[in-house]
């Protein structure tokens, strides 16, 4: 992208009301960003969306000085950036109808051909969350994914710091420009976040970490990703607005159960009962359904031997699935001699000892 068409973006980017939506609609049409602003404005007004008042503010000088103080910055920073039809532009939020027009980023990231989820949850992790954050990124580096993550209090600077020891490509997206670090307290982390991996984000340097930013951050979290994990939340809390955009994306949701006196489980069991999550008990859960094979050159997946107590209806149901394989509930109920009804509740106890997991077409089998 030549400094021109940067500028034109930026300024483009700068102007209200104009989201990326109505942005690629415009560079679409006209042929690139440096083409808007070329263009007679009788002609943009045939573009569907593009009102007077639209123009007005397109060509007001003062997004044109923003954007020239902004790539001033840029230049004498030496920050890099990324255009939504660049060929290093995360490949998952290319879908994204939605997707940023411009990222900007720093440090070691480098997203060809890998495997991408997003973990995020409460500021307020628990201790069991913390012991899955540890246990899952330890299950999951045999397959090298890239962690991305806000960088924010709680699950999301845990989820990081485990990547970084496992050796793994962490990515924060960030609510604010690359000029600074929110919180502060987290900036003894950034060495090695931007020695595995580094930070994205669509903010220029005169933006603050306001609460809109976070939400706008939501977006790009979900979006390069192939799914979203959900460790621990509240009843309400940000990170269940990530795990609705996820499935706005059609990505796979996961969430993390817990009991139901939890007040931090409350968020993701709600997910898991109103099915717009599946049930996340190990990496091999997320593993498994989104049918990722380890590389042969890769070190095999080690599972833990599990140590479960299962009661008489428990072990006859899970030796029924190991030697059956897959089954239906009304198969199992049938076979095992249990009612429906005790079928279905004793699944649900097993799927959350994570001894079977539930399959599409009301399908199970055993782990």
């Amino acid at each position: 992208m030549t400094t021109d068409e940067l500028i034109a973006t930026l300024r483009l980017q700068h102007v209200p009301n104009i989201g990326d939506v109505l942005a690629k609609k415009l560079i679409s049409q006209c042929g690139s960003p440096a083409a808007i602003f070329e263009d007679k404005r009788n002609q943009l007004l045939k573009i569907d969306g593009i009102g007077t008042q639209t123009i007005r503010n397109l060509f007001e000088k003062a997004h044109l000085e923003a954007a020239e103080s902004e790539y001033a910055y840029i230049a004498k920073n030496n920050i890099e950036w990324t255009y939504f039809l660049d060929a290093e532009y995360p490949h998952y939020l290319k879908h994204c109808i939605d997707g940023p027009i411009l990222l900007f980023k720093k440090g070691n990231i480098d997203l060809d051909g890998r495997k991408i989820i997003s973990v995020v949850g409460t500021r307020n992790i628990t201790s069991y969350g913390m012991a899955f954050c540890e246990e899952f990124i330890a299950d999951i580096a045999p397959l090298n994914p890239i962690i991305v993550s806000g960088f924010a209090y709680g699950v999301d600077i845990c989820i990081q710091r485990e990547a970084v020891k496992q050796g793994l490509q962490t990515i924060g997206c960030l609510a604010h420009g690359l000029n600074q670090i929110y919180p502060k307290v987290h900036a003894k982390y950034q060495s090695d976040i931007l020695k595995h991996g580094g930070f994205f984000t669509e903010f220029w340097s005169s933006s603050s970490p306001e609460r809109e930013n976070f939400l706008k951050r939501n977006r790009i979290i979900a979006g390069m990703s192939e799914a979203t994990v959900v460790v621990e939340s509240a009843e309400k809390g940000g990170s269940l607005v990530t795990a609705d955009i996820a499935n706005s994306y059609n990505r796979d949701v996961f969430a993390v159960p817990g009991r139901s006196t939890d007040k931090y489980s409350l968020g993701c069991n709600n997910l898991i009962k109103q099915q717009k999550a599946h049930m996340l008990t190990s990496a091999a859960d997320l593993i498994y359904l989104l049918d990722w094979e380890l590389d042969q050159k890769e070190s095999p997946l080690i599972q833990k031997q599990l140590f479960v107590d299962l009661n008489d209806t428990e072990q006859a149901i899970y030796t029924y699935l190991q030697k059956e394989g897959k089954q239906l509930l009304d198969s199992i109920a049938l076979a095992c001699k249990i009612p429906i009804f005790k079928a279905s509740s004793t699944l649900l106890g097993m799927e959350m000892k994570g001894v079977i997991r539930p399959l599409p077409g009301k399908l199970f089998e055993a782990i």
